[in-house]
C-alpha cells in the first residue's frame, strides 16, 4: 500500500538522504547497528499499523451492527 498523501514521497527521500549521510559519517560497525535499530523500528511500526487496522475494522463492524440492529446509543429513534 502506497499512501496518496503528497508528503509521502518527499519524506521518504529525506529519510533516504539522511541515512546516506549517516552511512558516510559512521564506521561500518556503527552503521550496521543503526540499520539494525531502523529495522527494529520498522517492525514495531508494522505491528502498530496492523493493530490499528484490526481495531478500526472491528470498531467499524460493531458500529454497522449497532446501526443495523436499530438499537443502542448510536441510533436515536424519531419521536
Amino acid at each position: 500500500i502506497i499512501p496518496q498523501d503528497p508528503e509521502y514521497h518527499p519524506l521518504n527521500k529525506k529519510i533516504s538522504d539522511t541515512v546516506g549521510l549517516w552511512r558516510k559519517k559512521l564506521s561500518e560497525e556503527d552503521y550496521e547497528q543503526l540499520e539494525d535499530l531502523l529495522d527494529l523500528r520498522s517492525q514495531s511500526d508494522s505491528l502498530h499499523a496492523a493493530a490499528s487496522f484490526t481495531y478500526g475494522f472491528k470498531l467499524g463492524a460493531a458500529i454497522m451492527l449497532e446501526v443495523l440492529n436499530g438499537k443502542g446509543e448510536l441510533v436515536r429513534k424519531r419521536e
